[in-house]
C-alpha cells in the first residue's frame, strides 16, 4: 500500500494570522461579503478561510443563517484574543523593522463631501506619491457612525466629536461667513450690520442651522440672533453654495468654499465684520494599543496639510480668536 504523506503544514500554520485577520474582519463587518470587500477578495475565499480557522482550532466560531450571523461563546473569546494577537504581531513587526520603515498596505479613510472631493485631494495625492507602497480607500460621507464596524481606519470629521471610543485630533477651525449673489441686493449697498440681514431671503444648511441665524462681531464679540424663513433648505454645502450663486438668497458657508466666488464678484460677503461660529475639523481614529506606520504617517501628513489647504479663505475672512493650540486659518 502506498504511503501517503500528509500535506505540508505551511498553509495551516504559516497562514494562521491571515485566517484570524479574516475572522476579525468578518465580525467587524457583520457579514462575509462585507469582510470580502474590506480584504479586497471574494466571499467564497472568506468563507473558506473561516472554515479553515474553525478546523484548525476545532471550534465553531460563528452561527450563520440566511438572515443573521452571531458569534458563538467560543467565537466571542476567539475574537477578543485574535484582535490582541494581531495588534501585538503588528507591533512586533514594527519594532523589528524600525520606526523609519516605509509604510505599506491600505487605509480606509472617511471624509466629508466638501473637503473630501476638493480641499484634501492634493495632500492625499502627495501622501501617496511619497509612499508608493500605500493605497487608500477615500470614502465620502458627511456623517460618522461606527468606525470599527465599518472598518474605517480614520476619518476627517467636521463638528464636535462626542464618540468616547475614538482619538480626536483638532486640525483647524473652519471660518463661516454670510454671502449672497449681488442680484439678491437688487442694487442696494452691501449690509454692514448683522441685523440688516434678517429681511433678506435665506437659504439654510440644515446640518448647522435651520430657522435661526447667530452671528458674532469679529472685533467686539457682540452676538446677534434672528429668525429666518428659508426659501431652500439642504444638508449639502454645494447645493447651498450653488443656490446662492443662482440668486435664491443669503447663506452661511465655509469661507474657503466661496473665496474664489467673492474674488470674481459672483458672490458678495454680507456684514463683513460678522461671521457664524467656526466649525472645528478633526481627524479621528479608533483607540488601539498599537497604530501601524501607515496610519501614523497619514495622520502626520494630514496634520501638516490642514492649515495650508484652507489658507485661501483668509482673503475673505476677518479672523476671530481660537482656542489655545488650535491651528488658525
Amino acid at each position: 500500500m502506498k504511503n501517503v504523506q500528509p500535506p505540508p503544514a505551511t498553509s495551516a500554520a504559516g497562514d494562521r494570522l491571515d485566517l484570524m485577520q479574516t475572522f476579525v474582519r468578518i465580525v467587524e463587518a457583520g457579514s462575509l461579503s462585507g469582510a470580502a470587500a474590506r480584504l479586497n477578495t471574494t466571499q467564497p475565499t472568506v468563507s473558506r478561510r473561516l472554515q479553515a480557522l474553525e478546523r484548525t482550532l476545532g471550534l465553531r466560531l460563528l452561527q450563520r443563517s440566511t438572515r443573521a450571523m452571531r458569534l458563538t461563546e467560543d467565537g466571542e473569546r476567539c475574537f477578543e484574543r485574535a484582535k490582541v494577537l494581531l495588534e501585538n504581531w503588528e507591533a512586533f513587526e514594527a519594532e523589528l523593522r524600525g520606526v523609519g520603515d516605509e509604510p505599506k498596505g491600505s487605509l480606509r479613510v472617511l471624509a466629508p463631501h466638501a473637503f473630501g472631493q476638493e480641499q484634501f485631494v492634493r495632500p492625499l495625492a502627495e501622501f501617496l506619491h511619497a509612499h508608493p507602497l500605500m493605497s487608500v480607500e477615500w470614502l465620502l460621507r458627511d456623517d460618522v457612525h461606527d468606525m470599527i464596524g465599518e472598518g474605517i481606519d480614520c476619518a476627517l470629521q467636521v463638528g464636535e466629536v462626542r464618540d468616547p471610543a475614538v482619538v480626536a485630533i483638532k486640525l483647524v477651525d473652519v471660518p463661516r461667513i454670510v454671502v449672497a449673489s449681488p442680484a439678491v441686493l437688487q442694487g442696494a449697498p452691501v449690509p454692514q450690520h448683522a441685523q440688516a440681514l434678517s429681511d433678506l431671503p435665506w437659504l439654510a444648511l440644515r446640518t448647522y442651522y435651520r430657522n435661526e441665524v447667530s452671528l458674532t462681531h469679529a472685533a467686539t464679540g457682540e452676538i446677534r440672533q434672528f429668525a429666518i424663513r428659508p426659501r431652500l433648505s439642504s444638508d449639502n454645502l454645494y447645493v447651498c453654495r450653488n443656490a446662492a450663486l443662482a440668486g435664491l438668497g443669503a447663506v452661511i458657508v465655509s469661507a474657503w468654499m466661496v473665496a474664489d466666488d467673492i474674488a470674481a464678484g459672483r458672490l458678495v460677503r454680507l456684514a463683513p465684520e460678522w461671521q457664524a461660529p467656526s466649525l472645528p475639523l478633526y481627524l479621528t481614529y479608533p483607540y488601539a494599543r498599537f497604530y501601524p506606520a501607515r496610519l501614523r504617517r497619514f495622520v502626520a501628513a494630514m496634520r501638516e496639510a490642514a492649515p495650508l489647504v484652507l489658507q485661501g479663505a483668509a482673503v475673505a475672512v476677518i479672523p476671530i480668536a481660537t482656542s489655545p493650540g488650535a491651528a488658525c486659518v
